[in-house]
């Protein structure tokens, strides 16, 4: 990708920007404003003056007012919050929390619930007469209204303002946590929190910079267990469960969804029992993919089952024996591979006839590399790791995996190197195709599942925080780790995952192949996070050095890519590089101008901005040179001078004057004089170091003086090469009119030329 094309042409970079730079830069301002309000929720209708009290209307009707939102200091304030119109037959909690959007519980808050009464943080408000009233909560005044204060801080209790969206919220307390209809949100902003300077994110990093942003949350999946991306249909599908207090439907079994935005394509939620008939079940797991669209998946307790988009219900067999505790493809496209604990079958899916059983010392999950014919199981309560030929469907193997501790994690194969990766606690176990420990990656979370892009030859790994706030390693946010899966480099900037903790249930993940696009789940939030890949800028073409003559037109040419595509401006330093400024307009891969020698000694530069950072060119410099009344621009492009006096014939053609700097060659327009002694020849054109042409002549054959005419303070008087002076030999002195006619003559003829040669060279 380059930068946006443009050019700007005939300008004198060095010079101020105007007033339209000026309004250009108000109207970003006024985007950025505009940008903001939009991303504001949904029923959370601010007033309009945001260093006023800010008033928001609830889904009942409820008015939340809060007494300043933006520029609270980070380390604490007191902010007053009243309310009205709420019903006087449920409690509500008054805090700071997280904003999740709408019909999504806000959490977790400053403060947690108030429990005891002395919180700061947080307000308890109950009904008249409920039995919290007293030491731990105030109860409504008349028409369900509140005036309490609570103290604000940017950061607490796992809550961070500084990288999500906070509000002041009134939510509905621990007895009706699933009820949405007390939500009334406010956002609010911490001082050094407002919008900067378009571009100032990552403006520090190393050109070529990778790093993931968040772009979308998907919500219409409910609590979402596994995810796969259909590497045909591109259809992103999802194993989920119920989450009980974000809707009033049953969400479990199997979400289709568009990948692009969200939407919900299809919802599987029937699947056959035990006894045969149809029941909704939740999609623990999902094996693969299905030939064209569609998935093989476990459904709780010993089900597994089949389904695509468009389909009322899943088919599916029941097994016999105990929970299925992991599932992926089999050997043959008609079964797949099931742990039932230590226990290992090959199953025909249409039957649930086992082909092959294998009973190993424990463990209750796997990952299986059909392209080397390996399994490997993991047993992390013995925190050991079995190798299983598929073959043969015998051990060939066991390993250790140190610090187990019998806390299980996940069990990856990277189908790139047959290298398999294990989590367990806060490490990832990398073995390599032959069951050696080749490397240990160390996280300040839970590692919780990975994913492997082979186009990029990149390894994903979620991990998710343990969501016990009482613990110090705990922040209720996980991370996004992306390393190179053949030297376990780091290969983008760790992104944090906001909220998203291990407390009901563990992350997944789901990579677009190229690694442009990773969907993330959160079950403890009820979302999927679609995450973009983004490059900071990366030079692909960089100016150099340029040396011209005044009046020559000259141009500066750069590239990057990055993603998002960046945009470029181009900078000038007038003093050696210790300030720089933008050069007006100039916006384009190119910077086109006519040089002049008072920008003798400028510096140039590119500058490449996207989301991600800021990358500039190595300044170059401009040498300007002073135009010569000859020189080499001259000859190819000067008239044939046909003006005779006398009995001479045509001037001759000045190019046949040579690369002079004094211009005498030049200007010998008599050299094709045969107009006889008395005659008088005057040259043509001439080149660029001469004024009126080739030179005049009077009198006899090889006699007479030249006038030159350099540009820039070439050659004046030349005296012939066959002796006299003009007072000599009565020569008429050209008129000022005609030599200010040559100067615009010459410098024309500079310009043609020094197009064509710019033209070619840049």
């Amino acid at each position: 990708m380059t930068s946006t094309p443009g050019t700007a042409s005939g300008t004198a970079p060095g010079t101020p920007p105007s007033g339209r730079g000026r309004l250009r830069r108000r109207a970003g301002t006024a985007a950025v404003a505009a940008l903001l309000l939009a991303a504001i929720p949904a029923g959370a209708a601010v007033s309009a003056d945001a260093g006023t009290p800010s008033t928001a209307t609830g889904p009942q009707g409820q008015t939340l007012t809060v007494s300043a939102t933006t520029g609270l200091d980070p380390a604490g304030q007191k902010v007053r919050v009243s309310g009205e119109g709420y019903g006087l037959t449920t409690g509500i909690y008054v805090a700071l929390c997280k904003d999740n959007g709408d019909n999504r519980v806000p959490s977790p808050c400053l403060g947690g619930a108030d429990m005891s009464g002395d919180s700061q943080t947080s307000q308890w408000i109950v009904p008249p007469g409920d039995p919290y009233e007293g030491d731990l909560a105030q109860a409504f005044g008349p028409g369900g209204t509140f005036d309490v204060e609570i103290e604000v801080t940017a950061k607490g209790d796992g809550l961070d303002c500084a990288e999500v969206s906070c509000s002041v919220v009134t939510r509905a307390d621990h007895r009706a946590a699933g009820d949405r209809t007390q939500d009334v949100r406010i956002p609010v902003a911490f001082a050094g929190e407002e919008p900067g300077e378009p571009g100032g994110e990552g403006v520090d990093v190393p050109a070529g910079t990778v790093s993931y942003k968040a772009v979308a949350d998907f919500t219409s999946a409910g609590k979402p267990l596994d995810l796969l991306l259909h590497p045909e249909s591109k259809k992103l599908y999802v194993g989920a469960d119920n989450l009980p207090d974000t809707a009033d439907v049953d969400e479990r079994g199997l979400h289709v969804l568009n990948p692009d935005d969200g939407t919900s394509e299809s919802w599987i939620s029937l699947a056959p029992g035990s006894t045969g008939e149809l029941r909704a079940s939740t999609a623990a797991r999902i094996a693969g993919p299905l030939p064209g669209d569609g998935v093989v998946y476990n459904y709780p307790l010993r089900g597994v089952g089949a389904a695509e988009a468009g389909d009322e219900a899943a088919s599916g067999v029941w097994l016999t024996g105990s929970t299925i505790t992991d599932i992926a493809p089999g050997t043959t496209p008609e079964t797949v591979l099931v742990a039932q604990g230590a226990k290992l079958s090959e199953i025909v899916r249409a039957t649930g006839e086992a082909t092959r059983t294998l009973t190993l010392p424990g463990g209750a999950q796997f990952a299986a590399d059909p392209e080397r014919g390996t399994l490997w199981y993991s047993d992390f309560a013995a925190g050991k790791l079995h190798r299983v030929d598929l073959t043969s469907f015998e051990p060939t193997g066991s390993f250790d995996l140190p610090g187990a501790q019998g806390m299980a994690g996940f069990t990856e194969t990277d189908p790139a190197t047959g290298a398999v990766w294990v989590g367990v606690n806060r490490s990832v176990l990398v073995f390599d195709a032959t069951g050696t420990l080749v490397k240990t990656l160390v996280g300040k979370d839970l590692a919780r599942d990975a994913a492997f892009d082979t186009d990029s030859g990149r390894a994903f790994v979620v991990w998710q925080d343990g969501g016990d706030l009482s613990d110090p390693a705990n922040d209720n946010n996980g991370t996004l780790t992306v390393y190179s899966s053949d030297d376990f480099a780091v290969a983008a900037k760790d992104l944090s995952l906001p909220g998203n903790h291990s407390q009901s249930g563990a992350a997944s993940l789901a990579v677009e192949p190229g690694g442009g696009t990773v969907f993330v789940t959160s079950p403890a939030e009820g979302k999927i996070t679609k995450l973009a890949r983004q490059v900071s800028p990366l030079v692909t073409r960089a100016p150099v050095d340029l040396t011209a003559r005044d009046g020559e037109e000259v141009a500066l040419t750069a590239e990057a890519e990055g993603a998002p595509e960046p945009t470029v401006r181009w900078q000038v330093s007038t003093d050696g590089a210790q300030t720089w400024k933008d050069v007006e307009g100039a916006t384009g891969p190119e910077l086109s101008f006519t040089a002049r020698t008072a920008q003798d000694g400028y510096r140039y530069r590119a500058e490449f901005r996207n989301d991600v950072g800021t990358t500039r060119t190595t300044a170059v410099t401009l040498t300007v040179k002073a135009a010569t009344g000859g020189g080499e621009t001259g000859g190819d492009t000067g008239g044939s001078g046909e003006t005779t006096n006398g009995g001479g014939s045509t001037g001759g053609d000045s190019s046949s004057g040579t690369a002079s700097a004094t211009g005498g060659d030049a200007s010998t327009g008599g050299d094709s004089s045969t107009g006889g002694d008395s005659g008088t020849q005057s040259g043509g054109g001439g080149s660029s170091g001469t004024v009126g042409g080739s030179g005049s002549t009077v009198g006899g054959s090889g006699s007479g003086a030249a006038v030159g005419g350099g540009v820039a303070g070439g050659g004046g008087v030349t005296p012939p090469s066959g002796g006299g002076s003009l007072a000599a030999t009565g020569a008429t002195v050209m008129s000022a009119t005609l030599a200010a006619v040559g100067l615009v003559g010459a410098g024309l003829l500079v310009h043609r030329r020094t197009k064509r040669r710019t033209d070619g060279a840049f």
